[in-house]
């Protein structure tokens, strides 16, 4: 099959400009241990593949109508959940989708955006797209944010928290720091992985949303996914949370480029996704335990695990050969993520899978790790 080739004369300067953002890879092999894009290794709960059934079976006429523009139930359901008036709350194809709105409809070329500088690598690839200025904020040595680093003007800061590729959490005490001091921005915290986010105070454990600020800062606003906690990456669901003037500029920007994101089996799916919250609690609890003990099996080995707060781990072997393990793991059906950029080029994202599937990750690397000593003699 010959190379295509692509003809950009009729291209616009923009399209022809763009970086875009490469997704994980998603290969297709039998037998693969796929540790690579941080999705949830337990099915979603079994009320959403009724719940889209029903839709399919009883009404499936409806599927010639267009769905709730505003996803009225969906958004019901959340608020519910969260406490909040529905006003407050604004749901979307993914928190992608959710994201790139956001980027739409609050940040000027003529104030720059604030943003860590390791951190979800789609912010500079919106940034391009929307003509947003994005200044980058170095992390500290630790790979934590500092606040005070953020003390300058903008017109808005994204944060990922826990963030992405570190696992580590900002705390609520900082968000309102950055919150107070830049009343004029918005304070954007993409809690794509927050559900897997705990503190403890005394002893008891606690999460540690921002959406439990949205009424007390009008500029905060909160993004999430249904891609990680609930197990619904292949339905493209995404959600954010503020003050109803917030939601409001998003709705306005929504509606002038897709007035109907979300389709009638992905409403129905989602919304009972989210009403069934003993399922989601027991899916939750279990990836927080595999990953304490997929930390302890990689700090065995003489990994640096950071503490992460999501569903994934980031760690350096004791070499720090990262490249060299993802490769060999690769040659034997298990795919972690490597990312070939200074500062974090000698650590691995690695996802928390089943029990079995971090299981085999642990076999493979004292495998390596053994080989290499024999290599050694």
């Amino acid at each position: 099959m010959s190379e295509l080739k692509i003809d950009t004369r009729l291209w616009s300067s923009k399209a022809r400009n763009l970086s875009p953002y490469v997704p994980g890879e998603q290969p297709k092999h039998d037998n693969l241990c796929k540790l690579n894009t941080n999705e949830n290794p337990f099915p979603p709960s079994p009320k959403v593949g009724e719940a889209i059934a029903k839709v399919l079976e009883q009404q499936a006429s409806d599927l010639r109508l267009y769905p709730a523009p505003e996803s009225d139930d969906l958004r019901g359901a959340l608020a519910k959940i969260y406490d909040l008036d529905t006003s407050q709350v604004f749901v979307g194809n993914g928190s992608d989708e959710v994201l790139a709105l956001v980027f739409a409809s609050f940040f000027l070329k003529e104030r720059p955006l604030l943003a860590p500088d390791i951190s979800y690598s789609f912010y500079p690839v919106y940034a391009q797209t929307f003509g947003v200025h994005l200044v980058k904020i170095p992390l500290e040595e630790d790979f934590s944010i500092d606040p005070d680093a953020y003390r300058q003007p903008c017109s808005g800061i994204i944060i990922a928290n826990p963030n992405a590729p570190t696992g580590l959490l900002l705390s609520l005490a900082d968000i309102r720091k950055l919150a107070s001091e830049h009343t004029n921005a918005v304070i954007v915290i993409d809690e794509a992985y927050i559900d897997f986010a705990m503190t403890k105070e005394g002893d008891k454990e606690t999460q540690v949303s921002a959406v439990s600020l949205i009424n007390e800062y009008d500029n905060i606003l909160v993004t999430q996914t249904f891609s990680k906690s609930r197990s619904l990456a292949g339905l493209r669901v995404g959600m954010a949370f503020g003050n109803a003037s917030l939601i409001e500029a998003l709705t306005r920007m929504k509606n002038s480029f897709n007035s109907f994101p979300l389709d009638k089996l992905a409403q129905a799916g989602a919304t009972a996704s989210v009403l069934d919250t003993d399922y989601f609690e027991q899916m939750r609890e279990q990836v927080i335990d595999l990953r304490q003990s997929l930390t302890a099996e990689l700090t065995t080995l003489d990994y640096n695990v950071l503490p992460s707060h999501a569903n994934f781990v980031f760690a350096r072997p004791k070499e720090g050969n990262a490249s060299a393990v993802a490769s060999a793991l690769r040659e034997q059906g298990i795919i972690v993520r490597h990312f070939n950029k200074p500062r974090i080029n000698e650590y691995l994202r690695i996802t928390v899978g089943t029990a079995e599937q971090n299981q085999r990750l642990i076999t493979a690397l004292k495998a390596l790790e053994a080989n290499a000593e024999v290599a050694t003699i």
